[in-house]
């Protein structure tokens, strides 16, 4: 029965001269977004989008697109063109006969009230948008019997109907979407991405407010194992499903690490390494023409991330430095890797490179002129801009 699905979205429809710009790169991502099933037919009509459906069930391809960022929701809809020759009477007529159409499947499925919103696009009709409601809820009440019930304050089921110049469109449901902004437009961002479950959540929660990300991976091979690098690129490839390819950097801290340990206080072993993370990022990012780092950090969840460690490593880096999950809880953070289908993967027991040679007691208050100080015992460019030069990139796609 449904044949297309309105595409509905929030920001982008306040963005005034440049909403264009916003409109046309959500039906872009949309149409990638499908590209494994199929070419659809995606495009604006009346400051809506749109995709056609074809042979393809509602279901699935509405379980697709309210991924997509920037869609707040998707509609099942029955889209009836009209003929050019047709006067408005004939197609008011058709726009009853559809709704009566998605009335009755309602019925079946067990639904017991109704109500009727509808509006008048083709402004040269009789009737206005209230009184179209008021004549097709009479209409189906007329067909369908007792069968339900008209409810206008709290009705099980609404009938939406559009008249329009060119159509008439008939819809009931709305699925959720995740909402924020279409990727790519708002500038790009370099993803700080472990094996764990913050840093893949916090960098989908940045991609969800139109960041392009690319990511960065640090490990200490061969202290940590291969296994450990697959399975963030199995992150980055289930990542890859909302922000699109994933250019993924991978780093060999080994030898910086080495060094940290053999110069340094052992306590201070984390928090310097997370600094020479923090630098090799933003290095790189910089090379890539991002504008920002990302990173899972949260307050108090380790040692590194209380605040005078998070101060720590803001001071090594320029760039601004994203933290979405900075007062989020852990079960809040595994809602939502559990939605975006990462928590199983984040879950796999795989040492990473903060682990393999974190000390039994790591400072957990450090000060950062006593950092700076211990710093001075390593060549720190030297040793940045060797991991750089032995830096492996791979891009991931879904």
């Amino acid at each position: 029965m449904y044949n297309s699905i309105i595409v509905k979205y929030g920001e982008i429809g306040v963005k005034g001269k440049n909403r264009y710009i916003f409109e046309n790169k959500l039906i872009k991502n949309i149409k990638n977004m499908l590209k494994p099933i199929d070419k659809f037919n995606v495009y604006k009509e009346y400051g809506r989008v749109y995709v056609d459906l074809g042979d393809y069930e509602y279901d699935e391809i509405c379980e697709e697109v309210k991924k997509v960022f920037g869609v707040v929701g998707v509609c099942p809809a029955v889209k009836v063109l009209r003929n050019n020759e047709e006067d408005v009477e004939a197609a008011y007529t058709q726009l009853k006969e559809t709704a009566l159409v998605v009335l009755e499947e309602k019925i079946a499925n067990g639904a017991k009230s109704f109500k009727v919103e509808s509006r008048r696009g083709d402004k040269s009709f009789r009737l206005t948008s209230q009184d179209m409601s008021i004549d097709i809820g009479g209409y189906l009440l007329s067909k369908v019997g007792d069968k339900i019930k008209v409810d206008i304050n709290k009705p099980e089921v609404k009938i939406k109907c559009e008249l329009r110049e060119s159509n008439v469109v008939v819809y009931s449901d709305t699925v959720a979407g995740y909402g924020g902004l279409p990727i790519g437009t708002n500038g790009k961002a370099m993803s700080l991405l472990s094996g764990g479950i913050d840093s893949p959540v916090a960098t989908w929660m940045v991609a969800k407010r139109g960041m392009e990300v690319e990511a960065i991976h640090f490990h200490t091979y061969p202290f940590t194992s291969e296994k450990s690098q697959e399975k963030v690129k199995d992150l980055a490839r289930i990542l890859a499903k909302y922000v699109g390819k994933v250019r993924l950097h991978k780093i060999n801290l080994l030898e910086i690490q080495k060094a940290v340990g053999l110069n340094c206080r052992d306590e201070e072993m984390t928090i310097i390494s997370r600094r020479f993370m923090m630098r090799i990022a933003e290095r790189v990012g910089i090379q890539r023409n991002c504008d920002a780092l990302i990173t899972g950090e949260s307050i108090g969840q380790v040692a590194s991330q209380t605040i005078q460690g998070l101060t720590c490593t803001n001071a090594s880096v320029s760039l601004p430095v994203f933290r979405p999950l900075i007062a989020m809880d852990k079960t809040e953070i595994i809602d939502i890797a559990k939605k975006i289908d990462t928590f199983e993967t984040s879950i796999i027991p795989e040492e990473d490179c903060c682990s393999v040679f974190a000390p039994k007691k790591p400072v957990t208050k450090p000060r950062l002129e006593k950092i700076e100080d211990s710093e001075k015992a390593l060549d720190v460019e030297q040793l940045i801009q060797d991991a750089i030069d032995n830096m492996e990139v791979e891009v991931i796609e879904f």
